[in-house]
């Protein structure tokens, strides 16, 4: 805690000082160009990969960068109401779903005795079960990869249940991107639709 409590001195002291005009510009609203969407984990810092300033990313995070499928309903969709803000209310102009390597919550679909005692977690993962399903993961050679980005692929498809994000997909009007950012090399691969594969970014 003390780091952090130092970090906030040296951002108020020596960072924000360079950045002061631009905080007084964003002081009474926001106009981000992008949503994304992450996964909770503390090595994915959307800011620090897209070299991103304040006021450009609209970012929600959850354990396994998931996107519940569009629904109504009376409970509190934190997720859902999120992506809702960032589109309706915001109109960003992309979104980016972004996954990575060594994704504990992908990793539960497998090894789920392992977080026997987060019955939260294991409900949330019940979203995305259907990769485990659909894939014979005892004979795969990068079998935690592959589930990953599978996720990654699920989610850009239940984002177009949405249906103010598919009108504005198909109207070109709003671009959905998928990333998967490799924790130990530093690498963002982008999902390319066409040749259902993920090319690095960056080159």
């Amino acid at each position: 805690m003390d780091n952090l409590l130092l970090g906030v001195k040296q951002f108020k002291d020596e960072l924000y000082p360079e950045y002061k005009q631009l905080f007084e510009s964003l002081k009474s609203q926001q106009s981000p160009h992008t949503l994304f969407i992450g996964c909770s984990d503390s090595r994915l810092i959307p800011d620090l990969i897209t070299r991103s300033m304040p006021g450009e990313l609209f970012v929600v995070r959850n354990i396994a960068n998931i996107v519940p499928k569009y629904r109504i309903s009376e409970e509190y969709l934190a997720t859902t109401s999120a992506i809702e803000f960032a589109v309706l209310g915001l109109n960003v102009k992309n979104i980016v779903v972004c996954g990575h390597s060594n994704c504990g919550g992908c990793r539960a679909l497998v090894q789920q005795y392992q977080f026997k005692n987060m019955p939260h977690t294991i409900k949330w993962l019940e979203q995305i079960k259907e990769i485990v399903d659909n894939i014979n993961i005892f004979d795969q050679d990068n079998m935690f990869e592959l589930i990953e980005k599978q996720n990654i692929i699920l989610q850009l498809q239940n984002l177009m249940t949405y249906p103010f994000i598919k009108e504005r997909f198909e109207e070109k009007t709003l671009q959905l991107f998928g990333w998967y950012f490799d924790i130990g090399t530093g690498t963002v691969f982008n999902y390319n639709r066409i040749t259902n594969q993920f090319e690095k970014l960056g080159e």
